[in-house]
C-alpha cells in the first residue's frame, strides 16, 4: 500500500540527486526497507515529510557510495586515462586537447590548498595515507580536504562546460 501510494513520489526524489534511473530505483527500495523497519519510531509528524527525508538520506548515501567507489577505482588504477588510438580523427585529439587545456587553466584558479589536494590525489595518484604521510595529517583531514575540493569545484563550476 505504502509503495503504491509513495513509490512514485520516492523514485523522484532519490532520481533528483542520482540522476540514474537504475541507481534511484535502488534507492527507492531502500527507503521503502527503512521505512518498515523505522515505523514504529513514527511520531505521527506528516508521512510525506518523514519518507521524503529518510529518501534523501538514502539517495545520499548512495551518491557517496558511488563516489567512493569511482574514487577507489582511479586509486587502484583500475581507470585508464583515455589515450588517442590511430584511428582517432585530428578534430577529436584538438576537442580533447582544448578541454585538456582547459581543465589546466581552470585547476589553476582554485585555491592553493584545494588545487594541491586534488593534483596529489587525481593527477599524481597518491592515496589517503600517502598524502597524510607526506603532509603530517590525519587521513580524515586529507578526506575533508577533498570533500571540500570537490564542494568547491561543483559550486565554482558549471556542468555544461563539461557535457560539451
Amino acid at each position: 500500500m505504502l509503495v503504491e501510494q509513495y513509490g512514485q513520489h520516492v523514485f523522484q526524489t532519490a532520481y533528483s540527486v542520482l540522476r540514474e534511473q537504475k541507481d534511484a530505483e535502488d534507492a527507492a527500495q531502500e527507503v521503502f526497507l527503512q521505512v518498515y523497519k523505522s515505523l514504529p519510531d513514527y511520531r505521527s509528524q506528516g508521512f510525506k515529510t518523514w519518507i521524503t527525508r529518510i529518501a534523501v538520506h538514502k539517495a545520499i548515501d548512495a551518491k557517496r557510495r558511488l563516489n567512493r567507489r569511482r574514487e577507489d577505482q582511479m586509486a587502484d588504477g583500475e581507470l585508464i586515462e583515455h589515450l588517442p588510438s590511430a584511428e582517432e580523427d585530428v578534430l577529436g585529439q584538438l576537442v580533447r586537447h582544448e578541454k585538456k587545456m582547459l581543465l589546466e587553466k581552470k585547476m589553476d584558479q582554485l585555491p592553493a590548498q584545494h588545487r594541491d589536494i586534488l593534483n596529489q590525489f587525481y593527477i599524481q595518484e597518491k592515496s589517503y595515507d600517502q598524502i597524510a604521510r607526506e603532509q603530517d595529517i590525519a587521513v580524515k583531514t586529507v578526506e575533508s580536504r577533498l570533500y571540500r575540493a570537490r564542494s568547491w569545484i561543483r559550486t565554482h563550476w558549471k556542468e555544461e562546460e563539461w557535457n560539451e
